[in-house]
């Protein structure tokens, strides 16, 4: 039995459905208005407890914070994939439940997470973020990234356009 109230861990396959339920509910906050609803609604369903199932048997690197036993938020990381921060890591995905947004979780899962990339020797971190998600720009800002381009995504609704924000290596 753990002691600690608040801890960051790899993701189990026992944490599938609560992963769904985060992302769901933080999709839903972050992008009503921003992306049509039945798109919206299309997008999330795509991520079912299977999928979350299937990518930690895969291995994909999902770090989840945990408080009071509760899962609270999560960050999908890797090697980045955006053209032109190529050998960079990216954080792919980092959410967080709408009750816990605002509290300095968010920090510390972006930070954890690129501590863990840094470990691999990437150099520098990326993420692309919904450039109408303002709340999410204002993140990333506040916390050092620096806008370094635009990138753009297709739905069955459209296009949405992307920023792309970046940290460079850290220098010791």
């Amino acid at each position: 039995m753990s002691t600690e109230l608040i801890g960051l861990r790899p993701a189990r396959t026992s944490d599938c459905e609560p992963l769904a339920a985060i992302r769901d509910d933080a999709w839903r906050v972050a992008y009503r208005g921003l992306i049509d609803g039945i798109e919206l609604e299309k997008l999330i369903a795509r991520r079912s407890p299977g999928w979350w199932q299937g990518a930690i048997m895969r291995g994909v690197n999902i770090l989840v914070l945990e408080i009071a036993g509760e899962l609270a938020g999560y960050a999908s990381y890797g090697t980045c994939r955006i053209p032109g921060h190529r050998g960079a890591g990216e954080i792919y995905e980092l959410y967080l439940r709408p009750s816990h947004q605002g509290l300095g979780f968010g920090r510390m899962v972006f930070c954890a997470a690129g501590t863990e990339l840094e470990a691999k020797k990437l150099e520098g971190l990326a993420v692309q973020v919904l450039a109408a998600n303002e709340p999410a720009c204002r993140f990333y800002k506040a916390i050092g990234g620096r806008l370094t381009g635009k990138s753009a995504m297709r739905t069955g609704a459209g296009k949405l356009d992307l920023s792309i924000y970046f940290w460079p290596p850290r220098t010791n």
